[in-house]
């Protein structure tokens, strides 16, 4: 009987330079968002203006995507508080005819 090693990592989401799962395709998106912004905004305006807007674009966007990240790979509702859910059985709950 052979034994054929098992690859444990395959319910891991894929992890590129810190970013995980749908966050690389908002990095990229982002990196990719900023050249262009930049490049419009230095072929209609400025050289200089168009490289600082390019500059600040992709680092306020890859900021955006980190701070998205610490939160977890799924949008959550983190509602503080006590929350009382009132039981709203009736007498005979289950029974046929009722």
């Amino acid at each position: 009987m052979k034994m054929y090693p098992v690859y444990k990592g395959l319910q891991k989401p894929l992890v590129y330079r810190g970013f995980k799962g749908k966050f690389i395709a908002y990095g990229i998106s982002s990196l990719g968002l900023g050249l262009v912004l930049g490049g419009l905004t230095g072929a209609l305006v400025n050289m200089y203006i168009g490289g600082f807007v390019t500059i600040v674009s992709i680092a306020g966007g890859l900021f955006y995507t980190h701070f998205k990240q610490s939160s977890g790979l799924h949008d959550k509702n983190r509602s503080r508080g006590i929350f009382i859910h009132g039981i709203y059985l009736r007498r005979g709950y289950g029974k046929t005819g009722i």
